[in-house]
């Protein structure tokens, strides 16, 4: 998913350039979210010259709560980036599994996924890939490619720039390489592999997310809270100074329909048409008066190929896990750091490097959409039988004993995706 992500820092000018220039091969990035700033940040570090484009008139911030696990932690020690990204994680929270009628019970929190992921906000890695790929890129808003020929020499891409005055030209430029790193609707993928309806996998869900401007009502700050209930869930995460952050899924038949209706309407007939209690109704009027909110239906991407020859498909725009996988953020990170590693072992035979890059890395990716697909009841729990399960887990392994049985299990299993170093062979 690419969410709508708040705040912003405008540009000074359309175009920002590095004074931190390049004789190596120039690249086209378009999207300035994870996937594109560690790319170009990557490149950068191989000796390419790249270029980020971004369709916003300025860079956005903010954004929705995100697990880093290991998988994205040592891509991002790695690239420099993990001191800056920080962590979020409130050591001293408690997770309560709850019921919309006030009853509540210790449970199990994001932070017990096996893994022990950071608790961040997309914004602490988007703004620390920034300040670090910020600085040795040339970076353009306000544009968005419309045509990208592909010839055995590079690419030639007519870029649309649509200035703040609503200023519209066009210009066509060679590159070496195009990255597709603009989500998943990735305006990449239709121009060179195909429209969107013939890779995107709906998931039947509807997603919605934002930063709560207080506590949940009659929690605290450092309170996590879980309502799981058949075909639909809230989510509460905690975080160390600073407010909570809030998801809530449900199961629909009719994603259009859905996104028609103004959100906090369609989130309170999805939780309805029983009483919402205390915490749902506070929550969901916080929601509707806030500025910076993620609405919008769940997909992944399924690609046969993400790559031609001088063109290639990076994060969601190519294998978008959505937020039941946790490892959007990760993957991103893995796939931008190795994507460098790739090109830098095959230098000057790009298309050799993409299928070396593509060979590992998807064996990784179809790992993890399988875990989406399947964890997605531990989010939004499907059936009776599923919020039965969820419970009999909670009992077990809510306790202080089951989370550390729990973490030692993951340590026990090396190939669990959660916690591959793809980039480090």
């Amino acid at each position: 998913m690419e969410p709508p992500r708040g705040g912003s820092v405008a540009a000074d000018t359309q175009m920002e350039m590095s004074m931190v220039g390049s004789n190596g091969p120039r690249a086209l990035v378009v999207g300035m979210g994870i996937a594109g700033l560690t790319t170009a940040l990557r490149l950068h570090e191989i000796g390419w010259s790249p270029v980020l484009l971004e369709r916003s008139q300025q860079r956005r911030m903010g954004g929705y709560f995100i697990g880093l696990f290991p998988t994205g932690v040592s891509a991002a020690e790695r690239l420099g980036v993990l001191g800056a990204i920080g962590d979020r994680t409130h050591r001293e929270a408690t997770t309560y599994d709850i019921s919309r009628s006030g009853r509540k019970r210790p449970g199990l929190g994001f932070g017990d996924i096996p893994g022990s992921p950071r608790l961040i906000l997309r914004g602490d890695v988007e703004a620390a890939l920034y300040a670090a790929a910020g600085s040795v890129s040339e970076q353009r808003f306000g544009s968005t490619p419309v045509e990208i020929v592909e010839h055995p020499d590079g690419v030639e891409v007519t870029i649309r720039t649509t200035t703040t005055d609503g200023e519209v030209t066009e210009t066509t430029e060679h590159f070496d390489l195009v990255v597709g790193a603009d989500g998943v609707r990735s305006t990449v993928r239709r121009l060179r592999f195909g429209p969107d309806e013939d890779y995107l996998s709906s998931m039947n869900h509807i997603a919605a997310a934002t930063i709560l401007q207080s506590p949940a009502a009659g929690y605290t700050a450092s309170d996590g809270l879980v309502l799981a209930e058949p075909g639909r869930a809230l989510w509460v995460f905690p975080f160390v100074n600073h407010l909570p952050g809030v998801m809530m899924s449900y199961r629909t038949s009719d994603e259009a329909s859905e996104l028609r209706l103004r959100p906090v309407d369609a989130l309170r007939r999805a939780f309805g048409p029983a009483p919402l209690g205390p915490v749902l109704t506070d929550v969901l009027d916080q929601f509707d008066a806030s500025d910076d909110v993620l609405f919008d239906s769940t997909h992944q991407v399924v690609m046969p190929r993400w790559h031609s020859d001088r063109t290639v498909l990076v994060g969601d725009a190519a294998w978008c896990l959505t937020l039941f996988s946790a490892m959007g953020a990760s993957s991103a990170l893995a796939g931008g750091d190795y994507l460098g590693s790739a090109l830098q072992r095959n230098a000057g035979n790009t298309p050799r490097a993409l299928r070396e890059w593509e060979g590992r890395m998807r064996p990784f990716v179809d790992q993890l959409q399988k875990v989406g697909r399947k964890d997605i009841t531990m989010f939004v729990p499907q059936t009776r039988r599923d919020k039965l399960n969820r419970t009999v887990l909670q009992s077990v392994f809510g306790t202080p004993w089951g989370k550390q049985l729990a973490r030692r299990a993951f340590a026990d299993k090396p190939d669990d995706p959660r916690s591959i170093d793809i980039a480090a062979a």
